[in-house]
């Protein structure tokens, strides 16, 4: 099986307006969609991830600077393909966000060791 980095992306402006407007009992409606998916993607599941805080690039030099950017969390998955994956991610619960999309990476071996 390969393993892929799971990036769960949508706009800066669909962030900030879940994060403004959901009540508590959205909160819980979507974190218990969460739960329900990670139980039946289970045997994929590498490690669930979490959310994503703001990033901050750091250039050569050491020079930081913040950035914005669509990512809001992340997962470790494992399947035979990243097609295989994606098919498996077509009623993923972070859909039900605005303006989301999943991005599949494979993970790939480091050369020589």
């Amino acid at each position: 099986m390969k393993k892929f980095l799971v990036l769960y992306k949508a706009s800066t402006e669909a962030f900030q307006q879940m994060k403004k407007t959901a009540t508590p009992e959205q909160r819980k409606a979507g974190m218990e969609e969460w739960m329900s998916w990670s139980k039946k993607a289970a045997s994929s599941i590498v490690d669930m991830g979490g959310p994503l805080g703001k990033s901050l690039r750091v250039a050569k030099g050491g020079t930081a600077t913040p950035v914005v950017n669509d990512l809001g969390g992340y997962s470790i998955m494992q399947a035979e393909s990243k097609e295989a994956l994606a098919a498996s991610m077509k009623d993923h619960p972070h859909f039900m966000m605005p303006d989301s999309s999943i991005e599949i990476v494979e993970l790939m071996p480091i050369p020589g060791a």
